[in-house]
């Protein structure tokens, strides 16, 4: 399995990828915004997206409007990787396209059960 994280906090990337390589054995692509997320959504094709809500620049809700406009990344389940828990959130993030949501902070120790779980869903 290959999954991209999107998000702007190095720290965050670094948590996330190294839990999911080192614990679910899943290979990890990293891009720090939107913009670098998109171009490799397109090249590498990754079973799932996690992506982060609040971003400078290039947003969540703006980064997966334009991946599930794009016809090569449409289909690629999103995941938000967020802080946002009101229900109002939830249902916004599953009206833009996304298969679910991580709710940060996580378990490093279980985020890949819960990302497969959503995408199995």
């Amino acid at each position: 399995m290959k999954i991209l994280i999107i998000d702007d906090e190095e720290d965050i990337r670094y948590v996330c990828g190294s839990s999911l390589e080192l614990i679910g054995g899943v290979d990890v692509i990293e891009a720090d915004g939107g913009h670098r997320g998109i171009e490799l959504a397109e090249t590498e094709k990754p079973d799932a997206i996690l992506l982060d809500m609040i971003m400078p620049d290039m947003d969540g809700s703006a980064t997966i409007t334009a991946l599930k406009k794009n016809p090569e990344t449409a289909s690629i389940p999103v995941i938000f990787l967020t802080t946002r828990t009101l229900s109002l959130d939830f249902a916004r993030m599953k009206s833009l396209g996304a298969a679910g949501w991580v709710v940060k902070p996580f378990d490093p120790l279980t985020i890949t059960d819960q990302i497969k779980e959503i995408i199995n869903k």
